[in-house]
């Protein structure tokens, strides 16, 4: 006989409930914790990179700038008058002494100009001639005169004392007496007034003199200047080294003031080193500097700061004071570093490709471990060429990454391989 089975349709339909809900909780699970996850980090090639290590220790804080030797004796030769280059003697790059003849100018009337002063100059010189002796003759006139005042004049006294005698004998009248007493008196002012006469012509003469003395004078250096001048036509170095340029041609017109030729001496040289204004403000003269020529490095001193910013740099002159390497001339061009100053124990790192000092970047650490680095930021202090001051943020030992990362400034971390 046949018996009745009970139904499972509810407990299928439970228990498919029940897995129903299980699986949408693994799956709102799941979604959840891949949705909390973090992203992968992007892989980057460690080859490409420049890492550094943190150390601490003393830092040498230094800056640099191109430049180029220049001389410390330097001469420029400027033409004295209007003049055509005939001939030039000798050419950029030998030797020369200060007689050296470097050029020859020709101007016609720079011969005629010194004949001129040369005549104005005689002339002057007969003027003051004819002048003195006629001076000298009217000097003795006006003596004569006063001479013979002088001595009409003591006569006169003379004549006056008999007179005034004889008065007192009553051997003439008293009118006689008085007639010779003021004869005498008349005599004596004359003799005075020719006597101051006789000094103010002095003086006069003398002023006379100095005038005609001063036109001779004038004539004079008239005659030395285009004397001078016509010499100058044969431009001479004026200083022993080593001529380095003739801006000029032959056949050239030149005008008064216009450069001929530069001359130097190669055995002392300077260098000129422009320093970014940013990197100046510590600058002092006095501080220690290297010179590197590319075939030898000189050391220095500073002896120069420009006060004022050309093209956003300071010029820095820096004396040498070791010999000079071979091929070291004029206009060479240089490498120059300035040392600041030391910093006996800090923390530091090398330079990165961004960040200046006295301020917070964001750099990546390398874990040594794991080779993920991960962005921190670091605080900057003082800076030298190629390295800087760390002032937070890592530790000795850290190893930072400091080429560029711009291309990961979206990400937080990369890992290297």
């Amino acid at each position: 006989m046949d018996i009745q089975r009970p139904s499972n349709v509810r407990r299928t339909r439970i228990r498919r409930a029940i897995y129903g809900a299980v699986s949408l909780l693994a799956v709102g699970i799941v979604t959840i914790g891949v949705a909390r996850l973090k992203p992968a980090a992007p892989t980057v090639d460690a080859a490409t990179l420049w890492p550094d290590t943190v150390k601490r220790g003393p830092m040498v804080r230094q800056v640099r700038g191109l430049g180029t030797l220049v001389p410390e004796d330097l001469r420029w030769i400027p033409a004295t008058t209007q003049a055509r280059v005939d001939r030039i003697v000798v050419w950029p790059g030998t030797a020369v002494t200060a007689d050296t003849i470097i050029l020859e100018l020709t101007n016609p009337e720079l011969d005629q100009e010194v004949q001129d002063a040369r005549l104005k100059m005689q002339s002057a010189e007969a003027s003051l001639t004819h002048v003195r002796a006629q001076l000298q003759d009217d000097v003795l006139t006006q003596k004569a005169a006063a001479a013979a005042l002088e001595a009409d004049y003591q006569k006169a006294q003379m004549q006056a004392e008999m007179t005034e005698a004889l008065a007192r004998d009553r051997l003439v009248s008293e009118l006689s007496r008085r007639q010779a007493a003021l004869e005498a008196t008349q005599l004596r002012v004359r003799r005075d007034i020719a006597q101051e006469q006789l000094a103010m012509r002095a003086e006069t003469t003398r002023a006379q003199l100095a005038v005609q003395q001063s036109s001779l004078d004038q004539a004079r250096a008239l005659l030395a200047l285009k004397e001078r001048q016509r010499a100058e036509l044969h431009v001479r170095a004026g200083l022993d080294g080593m001529l380095q340029l003739i801006p000029v041609a032959v056949g050239q017109q030149v005008a008064p003031g216009t450069n001929l030729a530069r001359v130097a001496n190669p055995a002392r040289l300077k260098a000129e080193i422009r320093i970014a204004e940013t990197q100046a403000p510590d600058l002092q003269v006095g501080q220690p500097a290297t010179i590197d020529t590319r075939n030898g490095v000189v050391p220095g001193r500073v002896t120069r700061i420009d006060p004022s910013v050309q093209n956003g740099t300071r010029t820095v002159d820096v004396a040498l004071e070791g010999p000079l390497p071979n091929g070291a001339v004029p206009d060479l061009s240089v490498d120059g570093t300035i040392e600041l100053e030391r910093l006996p124990e800090v923390l530091y790192m090398g330079r990165p490709a961004f960040g200046q000092d006295q301020s917070t970047v964001g750099l990546f650490k390398v874990d040594p471990v794991t080779q993920v680095a991960t962005r921190v930021p670091v605080t900057l202090g003082r800076s030298s060429v190629t390295t800087i001051e760390v002032v937070a943020g890592l530790q000795a030992g850290d190893r930072v990454i400091l080429s560029d990362m711009s291309a990961w400034d979206s990400v937080e971390r990369v890992q290297l391989r």
